[in-house]
């Protein structure tokens, strides 16, 4: 878990921003809050244009520098240690836990790869050689160099590496060797969705069942080409799900969940507008009874937080003092995340703003379950190269180590 902070978001003005009133680009590109937040910020000077406080009708300028002072709320991920596969001077190779995405997005940051490598293995520079989603596991590279990063980059890109993932799926899929060659197209980049279409990018994976666990089965993937979701959307589509897949494992592609590339006749705009509808935030962040409260009551629900914080660990002493995030300054650790960890809650560091909308949430802490999904990157293969990370548990086909048969089909 990661303290709330406040952090400044810094971008130039746009061309097509130029000469329109401030609050009428913050309410429509920056979505993030209602326009009666961003009002508040540019009238109490934490929403700035170069470094100065402006007026509620400033009208932008060419290369206005925008900041925007924010009360920060980062997502949980699973406690699992990131282990070293392997690491010389040029690579870094790491088997990566579910739930915590490679670099900075959305409402990540320090939670992310990049951060807690810097943070917690003095791992830093390191440059990106490919990306896994944020639910999957498994082997993730990284150039310590950009003279490796882009020789590895390349390999990628000329498909010349051989990758192996290995998923549990429902049902009993078929023996042998089977083949998906549907194209796949993205329905969005915004929400990040696909979806199995003629007008897609040929696509092609290869699967072959390693085992079955009562009514699941452990399947070997080996995806031939790097299409965004590629072996979620080819399972969705052949009709054997990954079991614990929040996205492509849901009736919101129709009655059969998209099997056959059937999902019940809606357009695009409508499977978006449903998608948006199912997995918003209360879904995807695990809010429990969130609701609005207002100013006066926002301090009371902070300090319920606060309270729940500290009761998890039995040898802190709560206290009632509460820092408020307008006095709170932007320090290093909190745009860089250059600060050791804590074991244990602080209380000092939690920070509250009676103007952030999050901190009137009442947020449950998620299960461990809920961050992880069942799709693991187990070997890469390149020319010259070759690793391998071991296998989860859940990926087990031994009956007594298998935690899908401890489960009751909760999945």
């Amino acid at each position: 878990m990661v303290y709330p902070y406040s952090f400044t978001f810094t971008t130039f003005t746009k061309g097509r921003w130029v000469g329109e009133g401030i609050l009428n680009v913050f309410s429509r590109e920056f979505r993030a809050h209602p326009a009666e937040e961003y009002k508040r910020s540019i009238e109490a000077g934490s929403l700035t244009v170069n470094h100065e406080k402006v007026p509620i009708d400033y009208r932008l300028k060419h290369n206005d520098l925008l900041a925007n002072t924010v009360h920060r709320h980062e997502v949980p991920v699973t406690a699992h240690p990131i282990t070293i596969v392997h690491m010389d001077d040029d690579i870094l190779v790491v088997n990566k836990p579910a739930s915590i995405p490679v670099h900075p997005c959305g409402r990540y940051r320090h939670n992310t790869m990049i951060f807690i490598l810097a943070k917690e293995f003095n791992m830093r520079n390191l440059r990106t050689i490919h990306r896994l989603d944020r639910l999957t596991s498994g082997l993730l590279l990284f150039g310590r160099t950009a003279e490796k990063a882009r020789e590895m980059e390349q390999q990628i890109r000329n498909r010349q590496v051989q990758k192996e993932y290995v998923c549990c799926v429902e049902g009993c899929f078929p023996d042998g060797n089977i083949e998906c060659n549907e194209p796949i197209e993205v329905v969005s980049y915004k929400i990040g969705v696909c979806k199995v279409s003629p007008k897609g990018k040929d696509c092609k994976t290869t699967f072959k069942r390693l085992g079955q666990v009562g009514d699941y089965s452990i399947v070997q993937c080996k995806p031939l080409t790097g299409r965004m979701h590629q072996i979620r959307v080819h399972l969705q589509y052949l009709g054997y799900p990954i079991v614990n897949d929040p996205l492509y494992n849901h009736e919101v592609f129709g009655p059969l969940k998209g099997r056959g590339g059937d999902i019940g006749g809606k357009s695009d705009d409508q499977l978006i507008r449903d998608l948006i509808s199912i997995h918003n935030a209360e879904n995807w962040l695990g809010i429990d009874g969130a609701r609005e409260v207002s100013t006066n009551e926002s301090l009371k629900v902070s300090e319920n937080t606060v309270s729940r914080l500290a009761n998890t660990d039995s040898n802190s002493e709560l206290k009632t003092e509460i820092k408020s995030s307008p006095e709170a300054k932007v320090t290093v650790s909190t745009q860089t995340g250059h600060e050791a960890a804590d074991c244990s809650f602080d209380h000092s560091k939690l920070s509250v703003d009676p103007h952030c909308q999050e901190c009137r949430m009442n947020y449950r802490d998620p299960k461990p379950a809920d961050l992880v999904m069942y799709l693991h990157a187990w070997k890469y293969k390149g020319i010259g190269w070759e690793y391998t990370t071991e296998l989860p548990n859940w990926a087990s086909i031994e009956g007594d180590n298998c935690e899908l048969s401890l489960r009751d089909k909760r999945c």
